[in-house]
């Protein structure tokens, strides 16, 4: 393994400034944030990297100015994960059922009451660097939700997991987008006679 306190980024990686990028003429060529790629390393981590941002622009970062684009998104991921309820998107649920044991009258005292659904993220989020949590899980209250798309194509594989979620006996909550969804899945149609949406 490499040692990671002497690693040098090789040319090609993609990286993000850690500070803004200045220009010649003391203006900022580059906000922080700006992505760039190494077009040449330094020998050691004393000397600048040359970074091409996407407008051909070359500047001269140091390492600790500078972070593996990899990197940055993992970290934001797990900041945004560490956050989500904060950041509204429990808010954003679209349905929830219960499944397991308190779904079909089988459980018991020790039973956990375990709720699953889906959740629609917000276009801001699916635009953003590092996209969307593939689902949400809170392990205290026992609930998991999945993002829409990746629901939907664990429905198309039959998935068991989602197949129950499906077809529970108890719906907590379902939004009118929701209730569509079902429709759809359940007849394959997108027109279920007795389902409404509103």
């Amino acid at each position: 393994m490499s040692n990671e306190s002497n690693l040098i980024y090789s040319v090609g990686t993609q990286v993000v400034a850690q500070k803004d990028v200045m220009a010649a003429n003391d203006r900022i060529a580059h906000p922080a944030g700006a992505v760039g790629v190494i077009v040449r390393s330094p020998v050691d981590r004393t000397h600048a990297y040359r970074v091409k941002f996407s407008d051909g622009f070359e500047a001269p970062i140091h390492h600790d100015q500078l972070v593996r684009l990899a990197e940055f998104k993992s970290q934001t991921i797990r900041d945004a994960d560490a956050s989500l309820a904060s950041a509204g998107l429990y808010e954003r649920v679209i349905y929830r059922c219960v499944i397991g044991s308190r779904a079909y009258g089988l459980d018991d005292e020790a039973s956990d009451t375990d709720r699953r659904g889906i959740y629609l993220p917000t276009a801001d989020l699916h635009w953003s660097l590092y996209g969307v949590p593939e689902q949400l899980e809170n392990d205290e209250t026992q609930e998991v939700y999945w993002e829409l798309q990746k629901f939907i194509v664990l429905a198309l594989k039959a998935n068991p997991n989602v197949l129950e979620c499906l077809y529970s006996p108890i719906v907590e909550n379902v939004t009118p987008l929701g209730a569509e969804l079902l429709a759809k899945d359940r007849t394959g149609t997108g027109h279920d006679e007795g389902s409404s949406l509103e």
